[in-house]
């Protein structure tokens, strides 16, 4: 279950990123695309009465990948040596 989830998580981003950069917006401050999010993508293992866990992916603007975990609260998840964003989802919610 966790692989066909986490095959659609990197199926859904690759489709994002292939949309290209997103542009820079300028409003009180200019915001990069490389500060923008372009999609936010989770995997929800349960949700909180049963005990699961979300992890995710951001795509940014300018294509590039933040692993996360959490719902509301989201704490960045580093990736570790050859480890791709998807692997680093995967290692949170397989615990």
């Amino acid at each position: 279950m966790l692989d066909q989830a986490l095959a659609e998580l990197r199926r859904r981003a690759e489709e994002v990123q292939a949309e290209g950069a997103l542009p820079e917006v300028r409003s009180i401050r200019t915001f990069a695309a490389a500060d923008r999010v372009a999609a936010r993508l989770e995997i929800s293992s349960g949700g909180w009465l049963r005990g699961g866990g979300e992890a995710g992916v951001d795509v940014m603007g300018d294509g590039s990948l933040v692993a996360f975990t959490g719902g509301l609260g989201r704490t960045p998840l580093e990736a570790r040596d050859g480890e791709t964003a998807f692997d680093a989802v995967r290692r949170a919610l397989a615990g």
